[in-house]
């Protein structure tokens, strides 16, 4: 007789709680399906029928850690907040939780930037998510005459690199002392006070010499 659907679920979640101590204490090498399975007190057979392999288990436990920065995404996209305030609102609130996790413990923050690189094949998913949203707060903003003379694509690139240091964990790790709020809404100002596909001379500048 099938295990119900309830069973199984809490099972994976009894199983994700082991595996994910497993990581936070020894780091991702650590992980062998064999010994969760002794850790969970099951047969390696038994635990298969949970997670069919090590990856699938990976992926659940990204699915966990993306989960609360994916829910404020989604907060802020369906928001009435004005383009500018959303773009910032977006980056701010996922930064406070993340910087916060880095205050919490340095080391275990960096556990996770080493797991995430290592799987990045996991972690590509949130980030075209990511892309996803902030495509629809572009379009907004576009609407509203910003960013003039650029594609949508476009401008997502050129944010992104913009923004590199709130998103990206692994450079958040060496730079979060010099991160801030007001450093971001300067930058986000900045975004939306000047982006566009205007030549204002940066690349028309004569004489410059290189070092």
């Amino acid at each position: 007789m099938p295990r119900p659907q309830t069973d199984i679920q809490a099972g994976r979640e009894q199983l994700l709680d082991i595996a994910t101590a497993m990581i936070e204490e020894r780091g991702n090498t650590a992980l062998t399906m064999t010994e969760l399975a002794a850790l969970a007190g099951m047969s390696p057979a038994n635990l298969y029928r949970y997670f069919e392999n090590k990856e699938a288990v990976i992926e659940a436990i990204a699915g966990r850690w993306f989960a609360p920065k994916v829910a404020i995404m989604e907060e802020v996209i369906a928001s009435d907040l004005p383009p500018r305030r959303k773009l910032f609102e977006f980056y701010a609130r996922r930064f406070a939780l993340i910087r916060a996790m880095w205050e919490r413990d340095q080391v275990l923050f960096q556990t996770y930037c080493d797991v995430g690189e290592e799987h990045f094949d996991v972690v590509r998913s949130y980030v075209d998510l990511g892309d996803h949203y902030l495509g629809q707060i572009v379009a907004e903003a576009m609407a509203e005459g910003y960013f003039a003379g650029l594609e949508i694509d476009e401008t997502i690139s050129l944010i992104n690199q913009m923004v590199a240091a709130y998103v990206n964990i692994s450079l958040m790790a060496l730079v979060m002392p010099r991160l801030s709020e007001d450093k971001l809404a300067r930058i986000i100002d900045a975004i939306f006070d000047g982006l566009s596909a205007t030549d204002r001379g940066a690349r028309a500048v004569t004489g410059l010499r290189a070092a």
